[in-house]
């Protein structure tokens, strides 16, 4: 079985082990594999013949800070909602969030899909019926490097409409 290489690979398993072995200077090693001389220190300093990935050890948004990204899994967790009522709810908390962001947010963490429902799904029933301007008021805590912030969410049942705020204190006056 060969071995796979990537499309923009100019050597072998072979040939990096062998200028592993070579005691040969950068420029005649370069000359013999017709390859870079940077190429050649390079294997030269590795201590394997494989290619290394070249994606990032810990993956993490470039869009999002670590506070936002808190509160969107917080926030997640707590409302099961979908992914655009999620948006449409944390926009106003969070102005720069576009969809795609919030979606690889929701992948990293391991929420991006709603869990099934299991077993036999429950005979459909209508919520109950709250008056207009009744809100439904969840607090999440939300750990951070910084230390412990408070996530508020509020949710009008009757027009499906959120607000998010996150505070450093959670008491009545803030809610």
């Amino acid at each position: 079985m060969g071995q796979i290489r990537h499309g923009s690979a100019t050597t072998t398993h072979a040939v990096r082990a062998a200028i592993q072995r070579s005691q040969a200077s950068l420029a005649s090693l370069s000359e013999e594999f017709e390859i870079n001389p940077k190429t050649v220190a390079k294997w030269r300093k590795r201590q394997t013949v494989e290619d290394q990935k070249t994606n990032p050890k810990e993956p993490r948004s470039t869009v999002l800070s670590e506070t936002d990204e808190a509160m969107i899994v917080a926030f997640r967790r707590h409302t099961l909602l979908p992914l655009d009522d999620c948006l449409y709810a944390l926009q106003a908390t969070i102005p720069h969030l576009a969809r795609s962001a919030l979606h690889r947010c929701l992948q990293r963490h391991g929420i991006s899909r709603l869990p099934d429902v299991e077993g036999d799904k429950p005979k459909r029933q209508h919520f109950k019926r709250y008056p207009i301007g009744f809100f439904h008021l969840d607090i999440a805590e939300v750990q951070i490097a910084e230390g412990k912030l408070y996530l508020f969410m509020g949710i009008d049942r009757t027009r499906k409409f959120a607000v998010t705020q996150l505070v450093g204190k959670a008491n009545r006056r803030t809610a």
